[in-house]
């Protein structure tokens, strides 16, 4: 199961640990990392003396490659970045803004550049800029959205640019993974099933929200905003989808004042989710495709039960079989 994506990053499997800020750290990125995929580190708005400690920590437990994804509105992101070339990281995934400013001193400390990209336009765009590989994440993800779908965005990012892309978003098991491959992804990133695994640290009570959540039970809020965020359907995201059904029709309607009282709401939900297990005010940020996320597991034995369940699929599909027969 080796592709572009294995060799330029020296990992065993192409396999991305989504990177979820206040979710992904040095513990569950060393363990994805040891298990042969991308473990990645979020920096989100940290600052760099917490990400040095992580990336620390993350060189104790594996001698193999992993990842920081820097946020670039981060009020931290000079000092990330510094940090990140110190302690010559491997890789750094980037999204929320221009990475442009960045990349030559990323390079320069031999740290490969993969941005997530949520259109042709920006992938092609961070393709000349320099970036080593793209993950083009459709709208089925978790946390910060963009507009397009997993399967229509893809391939068409495959086929703008020339270097090597990974999936992203609705992937959480081999079939979605083999779906990847079949549109021309080099690898994938997975997000909302690690949040299943014994090595993520968040709150037993988001745990168990993952693990119950079915197909319908995620909304994106915010979109009004400007910054749409995909999460569980709480007693939070009812109060924000009340206060836009609220203002949005008013003939006076403002957006500053909209989105001012929209960040009140939001303001430390996602630290009441992770840390305080606040399922009612929490922002349980999660995929479509939590549904499949049923059960908890070690990250070896995720990123192992992915490995043989896409290499199931594409062996049905050379002997001219599915699961229902012949096609």
């Amino acid at each position: 199961m080796r592709t572009k994506i294995c060799d330029l990053l020296g990992i065993d499997y192409p396999i991305f640990q989504g990177a979820m800020a206040r979710i992904a750290d040095s513990g569950l990125a060393g363990a994805v990392s040891e298990a042969g995929g991308l473990g990645i580190i979020a920096a989100g708005n940290a600052t760099g003396f917490w990400l040095q400690n992580e990336i620390r920590k993350a060189k104790a437990m594996t001698g193999k490659p992993f990842g920081v994804n820097i946020m670039l509105l981060s009020p931290y992101v000079d000092e990330v970045v510094e940090v990140i070339c110190q302690e010559k990281v491997p890789v750094v995934t980037l999204g929320a803004g221009d990475s442009g400013k960045y990349m030559e001193a990323l390079h320069k400390s031999g740290t490969k550049i993969i941005p997530v990209v949520p259109s042709v336009a920006f992938a092609k765009r961070m393709a000349k800029m320099g970036a080593d590989a793209l993950i083009a994440e459709g709208n089925e993800s978790g946390g910060h959205v963009g507009k397009q779908t997993t399967m229509a965005l893809l391939p068409q990012v495959v086929d703008a640019v020339s270097i090597p892309v990974l999936g992203a978003g609705g992937i959480a098991d081999g079939r979605g993974m083999a779906a990847a491959f079949m549109l021309g992804a080099s690898g994938v990133q997975v997000g909302t099933r690690f949040l299943t695994a014994y090595e993520c640290n968040i709150h037993k009570n988001y745990k168990k929200a993952i693990l119950k959540a079915k197909d319908i039970d995620t909304v994106v809020t915010g979109q009004v905003t400007g910054h749409p965020v995909r999460v569980l359907r709480n007693k939070l995201t009812r109060r924000m989808e009340e206060l836009e059904k609220q203002e949005i029709g008013k003939p006076d309607f403002n957006l500053e004042e909209y989105n001012a009282k929209f960040d009140q709401l939001g303001r430390g939900a996602l630290a009441r989710a992770v840390e305080e297990g606040d399922v009612d005010n929490g922002s349980l940020m999660s995929g479509q495709i939590a549904g499949l996320c049923n059960k908890e597991q070690s990250c070896k034995e995720i990123i192992e039960e992915l490995i043989s369940g896409c290499q199931a699929c594409f062996n049905k599909f050379s002997a001219g079989t599915t699961e229902t027969g012949e096609f």
